[in-house]
């Protein structure tokens, strides 16, 4: 029963335990615990319907129940299992934001798939059904502490340990990126389009009676009848469905190089932004010594306040290009994340390195492997098999199917049994199918040309590709070969001279701004030629978020099976 007790200037009830609750006793203390605390959050959910809310109390109710037992020591289980399981080490490196959990029952086990963040669970049927029923501390037991996936943005490109590779970034895109999910579902829909259109047609059963009320000359008998598929119709059904099915298969495969491609290029964008952060932090710091040094040289009676406005002037310059710089990063990583299908991933350091040498390559040997190789090409050659062997359906669709019918039955006009059989077919005297043999030659000549043109798109796109792979192959082997060093050599030089006396302040600004600007540069360009050796690796297909085109098919070729018309 319930008291209410005012102490410290603050209102409790309080629940006196009666004798219906001594059976409790006999249960072990962390049972007896584990209860109280989910009986008392139920009390304390009902009480705050009807309570005013100005009332602070604290609620506990406890009853017996083999439900409530059972499911506290289950939870006890589960807790002790997951301290084991955490206590274990994880093996890698950048846990992707996904989680798949699996809910078995005791009949079977029912996969259920959702997205989470650096969290991957197994759950158990018991588990789950506290949670849902309790509802009480029991179900911390199975909740999991999701850490966020980064760290912050003042330390983004400061602590490269806490990196995020492309291997991890590609990983995370294949897992969550929408159109893989859309086109495996393109492929289940092919599968079950070539089951379908190959089953035979159903058998009928029936009930036949004839001079039914003229009595004594009455008959009864009981049918049976089937149609039967002439031409071999049906495996040419499953033949034109099936290089359909093929077909989104490559289709799926090329996605996947799509989005492999797309996230690469990003990432290389996104990496090379870092790195521009951290070449203008680097000067930052040297284009503040340069303003302290005119100052000085101002205080010394050796320097002008024309050299402190030209150093000022450097300085700002290069504090509005890391502006910019940040500003860069910041949006290529939201579209890196848009297209790993997770934007709200926050952003962390880039582990990675920007290529300074690639090799030559022979242009005509590159067309003709990737034309060879590439998913695309071989996705148009199903779809030219798949309007080749739909020509070859159509052409067996005006041979007529069988319609059998077997009746076995009893006359009373004769007073014997009576058996009835019939065969029937349809005859191709007006519908040969000629228009969808006509139209199936069309199909393939445009599957034919529609191969072409896929071939020529891709010599056309990495006729592109290899423009920006040359000319940034050339531009990285001159910059690392000749102009960063001329570069570095002309600073020192301008500052050893410039101590002597023997130069103007102007110029090692020149020489400050010169080396700056050749630095940034041969970034942009190790950007370039990344981006250009993904494009090739990736059958240069690119279009990661690109709607998705259905070719499945249908099941309409069974239909034109059964109604031979």
């Amino acid at each position: 029963m319930f008291r209410l007790y005012q102490t410290d200037g603050k209102q409790r009830l309080v629940y006196f335990f009666t004798e219906e609750n001594a059976m409790i006793a006999t249960q072990p203390t962390s049972n007896r615990t584990r209860q109280s605390r989910r009986r008392r959050l139920r009390t304390a959910l009902g009480m705050t319907l009807t309570l005013v809310s100005t009332i602070s109390f604290t609620a506990g109710c406890q009853s017996t129940g083999n439900l409530v037992a059972k499911s506290a020591h289950r939870s006890a289980t589960q807790q002790a299992a997951q301290a084991n399981t955490d206590s274990r080490p994880s093996a890698a490196s950048v846990p992707a934001p996904v989680m798949t959990a699996a809910f078995k029952e005791k009949s079977g086990v029912i996969p259920a798939a959702f997205t989470e963040k650096n969290v991957s669970v197994e759950m158990s049927s018991g588990s789950s059904r506290d949670a849902i029923e309790l509802g009480s501390p029991a179900q911390s037991s199975n909740e999991v502490a999701v850490e966020p996936f980064s760290i912050g943005y003042d330390d983004y490109v400061n602590e490269p340990a806490a990196g995020l590779t492309l291997e991890a970034i590609e990983s995370i895109a294949l897992a969550n990126n929408p159109t893989i999910a859309e086109l495996v579902a393109t492929t289940q829909k092919a599968a079950g389009f070539k089951s379908q259109v190959g089953l035979r047609a159903n058998p009928t059963v029936g009930y036949s009676g004839t001079q039914i009320a003229d009595q004594g000359t009455d008959q009864h008998a009981v049918f049976i009848s089937q149609t039967i598929i002439t031409g071999d119709k049906l495996a040419l059904n499953r033949a034109v469905v099936n290089e359909a099915l093929r077909a989104q298969l490559m289709q799926l495969e090329a996605q996947k190089y799509r989005i492999a491609t797309d996230i690469r290029i990003t990432f290389y964008d996104a990496l090379a932004a870092q790195q521009r952060v951290n070449l203008i932090r680097d000067f930052q710091s040297v284009a503040d010594k340069g303003v302290d040094l005119a100052e000085q040289l101002k205080e010394a009676q050796d320097g002008s306040q024309l050299e402190i406005v030209q150093a000022k002037v450097q300085k700002n310059e290069i504090d509005l290009a890391l502006r910019q710089a940040q500003i860069r990063f910041d949006a290529t990583w939201r579209e890196l994340a848009a297209l790993a299908g997770n934007p709200d991933m926050m952003p962390v350091p880039l582990e990675g390195t920007l290529p300074s040498v690639e090799p030559a390559l022979d242009w005509s040997v590159v067309a003709s492997t990737m034309i060879a190789s590439s998913p695309e090409v071989q996705a148009a050659q199903a779809r030219i098999n798949q309007a080749r062997a739909n020509l070859c359906r159509q052409q067996a669709q005006p041979i007529p199917n069988l319609d059998l019918q077997l009746a076995s039955g009893y006359d009373n006009g004769t007073d014997n049994g009576m058996i009835n059989f019939q065969v029937g077919a349809q005859i191709p005297v007006f519908n040969k199918n000629q228009g969808n043999i006509s139209a199936a030659r069309a199909e393939y000549v445009r599957a034919s040309r529609e191969l072409q043109r896929i071939e020529n798109s891709i010599k056309a796109r990495l006729a592109q590709v290899s423009r920006d792979y040359d000319s940034s192959l050339v531009a990285v082997d001159q910059y690392a070969g000749d102009i960063l060093p001329n570069a570095e050599e002309g600073l020192k030089l301008a500052e050893l001279a410039y101590k002597a006396g023997e130069t103007s302040f102007v110029q090692v600004l020149v020489a400050r701004r010169s080396y700056f600007d050749t630095n940034l540069q041969y970034v942009v360009s190790q950007r370039n030629l990344a981006q250009a050796r993904a494009r090739i690796d990736g059958f240069v297909l690119t279009g990661a978020l690109d709607a998705v085109v259905d070719n499945s098919g249908d099941d309409s070729l069974r239909g034109l099976t059964l109604s031979q018309q």
